[in-house]
């Protein structure tokens, strides 16, 4: 741990867009060692799986502000999360008994102590790679990380498949590798910065998004998509094992692939009666934008996806679950 820093850990970093705990985990247990360890705040850095409502203040169209997002929000106001309520981030901090939500770092009602127990860094349309972001008008990580110092001084006082360029410049492998270095470079300043325990979830079964699905003209999952997207979490794990080698860097990575491909195979287990579709509109095509102002569902509550792109509550309490699973194995002993 730096001198002078306070722990923190570094929750989510999501490479690409991507109700119940499991019984297993034991939440207070999981308090009782997260205090044992000084591990008093949660910062979130990624896109729009993790996104709060940072992109309301940005100068782009990648916004979930309006309605029928937040539908199932406490107050039933879009917040800018692209989902019909709660993210992952904002379960897994209440689990660890923080606050029941993470609030965006740009957003101007932000207090002072919000920022104590955490905050998200995270930009919708945002990725390791900043030319991603850039023609978006959104945050990269590497800006994320940026405002990460400019969090600190205030304690102190207190996507390759859609952006035309890259697939000119690299190979799918080639791209990955790319996209992996800078995850590896990004966490290690992260490291430099003070963080000593990280989690990385990984990149969500691409070709299982209804839209990737209807680009495709397909009603399965698109299979070249998926192996792109689990090449690429192997990779990811390639780099943690060296940062945890190198830097003594305490990680966890968190299966997003597994547990949405889990959903999709054996919706019933979940409690999911539709996954083959989203909640918004035709549930096929529309997101962002393209949602605003659509007829919903009757009950999201049995939907894996909310829009084409983005996962309902449920289907990110379902995955928070995961990751408590995963911090509670290997980041807080």
């Amino acid at each position: 741990m730096h001198p002078g820093v306070p722990m923190v850990t570094v929750l989510a970093l999501m490479a690409l867009m991507m109700p119940l705990f499991s019984g297993a985990v034991d939440i207070r247990q999981l308090r009782q060692l997260a205090a044992r360890h000084n591990v008093t705040c949660v910062l979130v850095f990624g896109d729009s799986s993790v996104d709060p409502g940072n992109n309301n203040r940005l100068p782009t169209t990648m916004k979930g502000n309006f309605p029928p997002y937040g539908k199932d929000f406490f107050d039933r106001h879009p917040t800018g999360r692209f989902s019909n309520g709660r993210l992952a981030t904002d379960f897994i901090a209440e689990a660890l008994g923080y606050t029941k939500i993470i609030p965006a770092f740009l957003d101007p009602n932000l207090k002072p102590a919000d920022l104590l127990h955490g905050v998200s860094f995270a930009s919708a349309a945002s990725g390791y790679d900043d030319l991603t972001a850039n023609l978006s008008q959104v945050l990269p990580v590497s800006k994320q990380i940026e405002y990460l110092k400019h969090y600190k001084l205030h304690l102190s006082r207190l996507n390759y498949f859609l952006e035309p360029t890259r697939p000119k410049q690299f190979t799918v492998e080639q791209y990955q590798n790319f996209l992996a270095s800078r995850m590896f470079q990004d966490i290690k300043e992260m490291n430099r910065l003070g963080a000593t325990r990280v989690v990385v979830v990984g990149v969500p079964p691409l070709g299982c998004m209804p839209l990737v699905k209807t680009l495709a003209d397909q009603n399965t999952c698109v299979e070249s998509y998926n192996q792109a997207a689990w090449s690429f979490n192997a990779k990811i794990k390639e780099k943690l094992a060296i940062l945890r080698k190198t830097l003594g860097l305490k990680d966890a990575y968190v299966d997003c692939y597994a547990v949405i491909q889990n959903a999709i195979n054996a919706p019933q287990k979940f409690g999911l009666v539709e996954t083959s579709k989203g909640c918004c509109g035709s549930g096929t095509i529309e997101y962002g934008d393209t949602c605003k102002g659509l007829t919903t569902c009757a009950d999201p509550s049995k939907y894996a996806f909310w829009d084409a792109v983005h996962p309902t509550e449920k289907m990110y309490r379902i995955l928070a679950g995961e990751a408590i699973e995963s911090l509670n194995e290997t980041l807080i002993d």
